[in-house]
């Protein structure tokens, strides 16, 4: 295994490709090797492609050797999220329902992986259907935490995150519904991204809950997010709420690092009780640290982001309830107890039975409750109202300052199964996410040192306005470039060798 390939960031190896310095089959192969040699320990991936992964590698080689022009990502690896349909691979969204089910079909998402040259080595695992923030409730067992396999990796999109901090790619891909990215890439040290709300095509990925679901990048740079974000980003006229517009320019904002004369505003919600102390102190230095680099700090309320948990769990599970009613037993995927002597209702019933998982059921009844004949106005209508609360406090927060700062979840990763049995434990961890998503601004979370109880990662949360996806590329960037000049590296760069405890 060329241990030297895996440890490079994406836009190098794309240079080194587009260089003929190392071929992307070269590549390819390093990374199909480090998932091989690390797998065993961390359960990143459902599904491993390496045949495909060689052949599009390949492609990528002979474009070059005819004299071709390479895309900014060609030929390089990535790992992504089992959500985006993917019409050679399966796609089972980390459910039984679904198992071993392959699409007629791909994503937008993943058709323009494909075009601008990026290897796709699988799929992983995650949440199902996208519902957790530890991987724990995948059918086929969790992912573990790089820095320490004892703990989870976040979640719904913890395979992802896992596979790109512990190089076994150097891209992600995963989805942001309540923090789905974020909370992962915070607590295994790399970057991740929820880009503006309809600025990332959502055709093709399994829907959750369709007012939230967002897809982006995740990387070890900022730089690499960027590159990405761009590549996936863009109008679809397959997905109605897609925006017709450009793509903001995420790319120049991450080469540019300078916030001087920017106002940057800390959550005073977002901060107290609750909060691990590690993680606060490594939040107070990233704000020393853009005061530092020219940003002008300030505090900000946001009274009505502390509804936003219960706001979100209305919502989402509303949502979730209509979306899974999909899976029937009838047309694909799963089907249980048809024998020729049950009805297709009681097939229907034996199937999801069997093929959800308990998170799953615990969403669809809440859903289906707060959408019921009598109940819906005052659950389902009223979270909506406070939504549109939460969307003013942005708009008012933001005509104060340029972006906001918070922890990008409260505590570092946690151990597994510590939290599977308390719902309300496991929601908390997305208690600094959310409001981004009910209100579909961009946000960012950015690796900004170890907690001290724990030696485990703490992720600095960017927030900025709705096509403003640009602000905070150029904030996570300085944040990244004063950090690396005190680390000398990036976080990412400390991952131990996936040892079993640390």
């Amino acid at each position: 295994m060329d241990t030297a390939l895996t440890r490079m960031t994406a836009s190098e190896l794309a240079t080194l490709i587009a260089s003929g310095e190392a071929s992307a089959v070269e590549v390819a192969q390093a990374h199909l090797d480090r998932i091989a040699a690390t797998e065993p320990k961390l359960h990143a991936f459902l599904h491993i492609a390496a045949d495909k992964a060689l052949e599009a590698a390949r492609a990528v080689d002979a474009r070059r050797a005819a004299g071709q022009a390479l895309g900014p990502l060609a030929g390089v690896p990535l790992a992504l999220k089992d959500v985006f349909t993917t019409a050679d691979m399966p796609t089972t969204c980390g459910s039984r329902i679904l198992g071993g089910w392959q699409p007629p079909y791909d994503a937008t998402i993943t058709e323009r992986l494909r075009r601008a040259g990026i290897v796709i080595l699988g799929k992983t695992n995650m949440d199902e259907f996208a519902m957790g923030s530890s991987t724990e409730n995948s059918a086929f067992g969790p992912s573990r935490n790089p820095w320490d396999t004892s703990r989870v990796p976040g979640g719904s999109s913890g395979g992802s995150s896992a596979a790109v901090a512990a190089r076994q790619a150097p891209l992600g891909i995963g989805t942001d519904t309540g923090g789905s990215i974020r909370q992962p890439a915070a607590v295994c040290g790399i970057v991740g991204v929820k880009p503006t709300y309809g600025g990332s095509s959502r055709y093709g990925v399994v829907a959750f809950a369709s007012s939230l679901d967002t897809p982006g990048p995740l990387a070890r740079t900022v730089l690499d997010a960027a590159l990405l974000h761009q590549v996936m980003s863009g109008h679809d006229p397959l997905d109605s709420t897609s925006i017709d517009g450009p793509v903001p320019p995420v790319v120049e904002a991450a080469k540019d690092p300078d916030v001087s004369g920017m106002k940057v505003g800390v959550v005073a919600e977002f901060r107290g009780e609750g909060y691990q102390p590690g993680v606060l102190a490594r939040f107070q230095e990233a704000v020393e640290l853009l005061e530092a680099a020219g940003a002008k700090i300030i505090e900000v309320s946001c009274p009505h982001f502390r509804y936003a948990l219960p706001v979100y769990y209305l919502i989402a599970p509303s949502e979730c309830s209509s979306n899974l009613a999909r899976f029937d037993a009838m047309r694909y995927g799963l089907r249980v107890g048809d024998d020729g002597t049950r009805s297709a209702e009681e097939v229907m019933s034996l199937t999801r039975a069997a093929g959800f998982g308990a998170e799953v059921k615990r969403r669809i009844m809440l859903g289906t409750y707060a959408l019921s004949s009598g109940y819906y106005d005052a659950y389902y209508g009223k979270a909506q109202q406070v939504r549109t609360l939460i969307s003013r406090d942005f708009e008012a927060a933001f005509c104060q300052a340029d972006v906001l700062v918070s922890p990008a979840t409260p505590t570092t990763a946690f151990p597994i199964g510590e939290r599977a049995d308390d719902p309300m434990a496991m929601y908390l961890a997305d208690l600094c996410t959310i409001p981004s998503n009910l209100a579909g601004n961009a946000a960012l979370s950015v690796p900004c040192g170890l907690a001290d109880e724990d030696g485990l990662p703490v992720g600095l949360q960017i927030m900025a306005p709705v096509l403003a996806d640009d602000r905070v590329y150029r904030v996570a960037a300085t944040a990244e470039a004063a950090f690396t000049q005190r680390w000398g590296h990036v976080l990412a760069d400390e991952v131990p060798e996936l040892a079993e405890t640390r």
